[in-house]
């Protein structure tokens, strides 16, 4: 029941029933009725009702590459197509619409440093609310400039501190020092339901689904879609994705509880979450079906791969729910897919390590420290012996400013096959060559390369 009325969830199409007064509530058809209890009383409705003039509805599009490769029906939701190039929006704009009048004018606050922060300066934008940004010193100015864009002369933006968790305290004491309201990225129930309202365009266009693969970042759009899915489509399967350097609804579901994951790899910017929200883990608890990780690199795989096939620009965190796929083949064959691509906010600076991550993924990189024999022709002899006739040398440089030639040597080589690198191996055995493999070696791979 939600605000004291029953939800009826309809199959089958003998014939139609207005379930809802809101005018942007298309009937549903029905045949058998079931009822289920709306969770933590979330109206997705309300919500979609509430953004729907701001919110762009994001297509759902059938991906005949993905279908191919899985043998079942893979649609993508493209919320990288949002107004803001991300799904945060609809959070941010849920809650900020639902302030009070004399609370709104009071002012705003969010900490970010990605898609909230332009969701929430486009929302200010729209309520014509003041709002205030805080966004670490380090943030690149591009992310700056984009979130000024969206938000105009309705904010001002505020760089404190080294690290988010520096910027977000800075945050919460300005709004409390300055009696504003503070707009979290996720863990509250007004931005859980408007990115829940996701799924409401989700079941709209497609009413049989057996799967939903979902980034996870704090848990807000994992929690809402999940909450809509259960109550209106049961049957379907809530597939939580995230980056295997950040497992932090992975470790809290462990634990029972959230948990600080100090140590984070941050690469997927969007998903790097230490900690998971309070809220969207008591929710993400119930209504996740399963919860999967994904290596940075098989991230940038994706990416790289739906540019080139598909001429679909994602950021790391909108290749989480592609990237999960290869797990499930066993189970999705010949069913209804959906991935949701939660946005394409990429910076085009970060191309080239997302090809350099993705190649060392795929086995195809490989970095050494080589310490070539003291005598004439040892390098000639590593390129025309050692090298296959299809590996290529990407990088080279000396470690020593002076004596060079006496010293090792930092030596990049780009495979064409996976299976070369066996073959490199062995004739570097073979010829008696003295070296360190970078890749092995978390330390030195990240001083030296």
């Amino acid at each position: 029941m939600v605000n004291g009325e029953w939800v009826i969830e309809s199959i089958g199409s003998p014939f139609t029933i207005d379930l809802f007064t809101h005018s942007s509530i298309h009937p549903f058809t029905i045949n058998q009725l079931t009822i289920h209890h709306l969770p933590h009383s979330l109206d997705f409705h309300k919500a979609a009702f509430r953004i729907k003039k701001v919110v762009k509805k994001t297509p759902l599009t059938f991906n005949q590459n993905l279908s191919r490769m899985f043998g079942c029906n893979v649609y993508l939701k493209r919320e990288d197509l949002q107004v803001v190039r991300s799904y945060k929006l609809r959070g941010a704009y849920n809650m900020m619409s639902s302030l009070p009048p004399e609370q709104l004018q009071k002012g705003v606050v969010c900490a970010s440093a990605g898609n909230h922060a332009q969701g929430f300066a486009y929302s200010c934008k729209k309520l014509k609310a003041k709002g205030v940004v805080f966004m670490p010193i380090i943030t690149p100015n591009q992310k700056v400039k984009q979130t000024k864009m969206f938000g105009e002369n309705w904010i001002e933006i505020k760089l404190v501190g080294d690290t988010f968790d520096d910027c977000a305290f800075a945050a919460k004491a300005f709004t409390e020092e300055h009696g504003m309201t503070f707009i979290p990225p996720f863990d509250d129930e007004k931005i859980i339901e408007g990115q829940g309202t996701v799924g409401v365009e989700i079941l709209e266009e497609l009413p049989e689904i057996d799967y939903v693969f979902i980034p996870v970042g704090g848990g807000g759009l994992a929690a809402g879609v999940g909450s809509y899915l259960k109550t209106y489509s049961p049957k379907t399967k809530i597939i939580g994705v995230e980056p295997e350097g950040a497992p932090s609804m992975t470790r809290a579901l462990e634990k029972g509880e959230p948990v600080t994951v100090e140590n984070i790899e941050r690469f997927v910017d969007g998903a790097a979450v230490k900690r998971v929200g309070d809220k969207t883990f008591k929710i993400c608890r119930e209504v996740l079906d399963d919860m999967l990780l994904v290596p940075e690199g098989k991230v940038c795989s994706v990416i790289l791969r739906l540019y080139n096939e598909d001429a679909i620009v994602v950021e790391p965190a909108g290749a989480l729910s592609i990237a999960a796929l290869d797990q499930y083949a066993d189970r999705i064959a010949g069913k209804n897919i959906v991935c949701i691509i939660s946005g394409s906010n990429n910076d085009i600076d970060r191309m080239q390590e997302i090809k350099e991550r993705s190649l060392q993924y795929e086995g195809l990189k490989h970095y050494f420290l080589i310490r070539f024999a003291q005598r004439p022709g040892a390098l000639k002899e590593f390129v025309n012996f050692v090298l296959g006739p299809n590996d290529d040398i990407t990088r080279f440089e000396y470690m020593q400013k002076h004596n060079k030639e006496t010293g090792p040597a930092l030596v990049g080589i780009e495979l064409q096959s996976r299976s070369d690198y066996e073959v490199l191996l062995g004739n570097m055995a073979r010829y008696n060559i003295n070296y360190t493999e970078l890749n092995k070696d978390d330390n030195l791979f990240g001083y030296l390369v």
